[in-house]
């Protein structure tokens, strides 16, 4: 499946999709004009890696400085599809980057990891430089 490879914006985040290897990514800001169009491609590219045969382990590292309310829902359907993924055996890790002193980012990925029983999360604090 070829790379979905996205380039950040001032509203949209960086998306660096490298099915091959099983790694995924978004970093930078997520507040977009239009969060369906914007996130639909990432969506239906997910879905049909998830849907491929195979298996391999996939890590997805999450480096958001911030996002709105309608991104948050677009993540939480990101992390339902993998978590579905993880319920049926795939082996999926989750990275939730945040800079240090930032509670907020650090709350929003507890909470998501609150759903997600399947998928290892990981909580990882990142210099507010952003260097991680």
């Amino acid at each position: 499946m070829e790379p979905l490879k996205l380039p950040a914006t001032g509203r949209t985040p960086e998306v660096d999709f490298d099915f091959a290897q099983g790694v995924l990514r978004l970093s930078g800001e997520s507040y977009p004009d239009d969060v369906a169009t914007f996130f639909g491609p990432i969506f239906a590219a997910l879905r049909a890696f998830l849907a491929e045969a195979g298996g391999h382990p996939i890590r997805f590292d999450m480096e958001l400085l911030y996002f709105n309310s309608s991104s948050a829902k677009a993540l939480m359907n990101i992390f339902q599809m993998l978590e579905t993924a993880a319920s049926d055996g795939r082996s999926i890790s989750v990275t939730w980057c945040y800079e240090e002193n930032d509670d907020s980012m650090q709350e929003l990925g507890e909470d998501f990891s609150e759903d997600l029983h399947h998928v290892a999360f990981t909580l990882k604090q990142i210099p507010a430089d952003g260097a991680s």
